[in-house]
């Protein structure tokens, strides 16, 4: 099952596949950034925006997004909480 969540402006990125997500500002990440973008490996999914966070794929891309990376993890915590919930309760409708 694939688990999506919204990284902004109504882009959807499978969670599964992500690796990590993190900040842009250091510069070490400005360059994996650029060198991303140089090579035709880097999605810009900030819709002119300035770019927030990074999310670093499984397949080696890089997502760009306009939003702080606590918010997208807060999304993220808050689909799982919701996934759990849902499990529970599906749980109880089997007994």
């Amino acid at each position: 099952m694939n688990r999506l969540i919204n990284i902004g402006y109504g882009n959807i990125v499978n969670i599964d596949k992500v690796v990590g997500i993190i900040s842009p500002e250091a510069a070490p990440v400005k360059r994996m950034v650029q060198s991303a973008k140089d090579s035709g490996m880097a999605i810009d999914a900030t819709c002119g925006r300035r770019t927030k966070s990074v999310l670093v794929m499984d397949s080696g891309h890089l997502m760009l997004s306009a939003l702080l990376p606590e918010t997208i993890a807060n999304r993220l915590n808050q689909k799982e909480d919701a996934d759990a919930y849902m499990e529970s309760v599906k749980g109880e409708d089997d007994e």
